[in-house]
């Protein structure tokens, strides 16, 4: 390891991959997200490699999780978002597409390792036109390693309880979302 970032390739890339996409199907069964939604995540890579939070940069988990993430998220035409960490405020990297469709307003920066996360840097790279924004307010969320993805979800978060609840060793929320219940004694819902 060197500066907090990890040389070290000993780790079960194919399992990490298996159990991210066990958990995102899980989720996307639960929320039942619609064409063009968005699907949050925040990861820590040193978390599931068992480290402290922000001291084990891993390029190749984070690589691993974001090729899993993307060809899911294609597959079910929803939009996602990765959050950087909090060396660049917890911005997101979206696809261009996702920032015009939203009207996200668009700001200058390009995660590294160590300042925004390797996922949010292998997000940056694998995206087709990637860019970065400061908030989102999305459908439903992954959060990996503790990351605190709450404030992109929309206002009514649920927790979805999934039964693969680890990456590698990190802890796995996530969430869906719901449209706020207003009115009285006499509002009737779906």
């Amino acid at each position: 390891m060197e500066n907090g970032i990890s040389t070290d390739n000993n780790f079960d890339i194919i399992k990490i991959k298996e159990e991210i996409k066990k958990i995102t199907e899980e989720l996307l069964q639960a929320a039942l997200l619609e064409e063009g939604d968005i699907l949050a995540v925040g990861c820590s890579t040193s978390e599931v490699a068992n480290h402290q939070i922000g001291s084990f940069s891993s390029e190749d988990i984070g690589t691993a999780i974001f090729d899993e993430l993307y060809h899911i998220t294609k597959e079910h035409h929803i939009f996602l978002a990765v959050q950087c960490c909090e060396h660049l405020n917890r911005a997101l990297i979206v696809e261009k597409a996702c920032a015009k469709a939203y009207g996200l307003e668009i700001v200058n920066v390009m995660p590294q390792l160590k300042a925004g996360g390797s996922l949010a840097t292998a997000a940056y790279a694998g995206l087709e036109h990637a860019v970065a924004v400061e908030t989102v307010q999305a459908h439903a969320g992954i959060d990996i390693g503790d990351t605190l993805i709450g404030m992109h979800l929309k206002a009514v978060a649920v927790p979805v309880r999934t039964k693969q609840n680890r990456i590698g060793n990190a802890h796995v929320v996530c969430a869906r979302t719901r449209a706020k219940y207003i009115g009285g004694e006499r509002a009737v819902y779906h």
